[in-house]
């Protein structure tokens, strides 16, 4: 770590996702390690243990190192919170949410693909002259999310069904046999 920088603090809405966003002096943003984790449900440990694995320079090259530094945040009458977090670089907590991702995070998956498609968005609508306010822009989100999640839910339920009936078969072999019968002594019905 690095010695304290003054950073400013701001609120960033990302859908239904509300993170603290950092500005450094030189005008580069940051994010905190434990909003980093947390933001996919998973504890600050997993992003600092992300940190030391080779999975990050995997993502972000072999002499990559990542640029913690721990920031002092400039106070404010309405701030909240810690007054010094450990730092991460957008690329950092990019490359965090992609690994999670990768080994199937749900809420990764979510947050990936929302961030993915606002920026495609914002792309298209500044080629073709479109202007959303911020809060557009979050709705869009918002509904873009709500349907990932339902069609996740869906893929699961698909998967579990399969599942399901082996479970249910299983505990009818099991009745068959608590009758003193193996599964493959019952009469047949096809008319044998």
């Amino acid at each position: 770590m690095t010695e304290s920088t003054k950073a400013t603090r701001a609120s960033i809405q990302i859908g239904d996702l509300t993170v603290d966003g950092f500005m450094l002096p030189d005008g580069n943003y940051r994010m905190s390690q434990t909003q980093t984790a947390e933001a996919v449900g998973l504890p600050e440990r997993n992003a600092r243990d992300f940190l030391k694995s080779k999975a990050i320079k995997r993502l972000l090259g072999e002499d990559y190192t990542p640029a913690i530094s721990e920031v002092e945040i400039e106070s404010t009458d309405q701030a909240r919170g810690q007054s010094r977090i450990n730092a991460l670089p957008l690329d950092t907590v990019s490359a965090y949410w992609l690994w999670q991702l990768f080994r199937g995070n749900k809420q990764a998956l979510a947050l990936c693909m929302a961030l993915m498609i606002e920026t495609l968005t914002r792309r298209f609508d500044k080629a073709f002259g479109v202007q959303r306010s911020e809060d557009e822009y979050n709705q869009l989100l918002r509904d873009q999310n709500a349907a990932l999640q339902a069609t996740l839910q869906d893929l699961a339920d698909a998967y579990a069904e399969p599942d399901l009936l082996r479970e249910h078969v299983s505990r009818l072999e099991q009745q068959i046999r608590s009758l003193g019968a193996e599964p493959w002594d019952l009469p047949n019905d096809g008319g044998e």
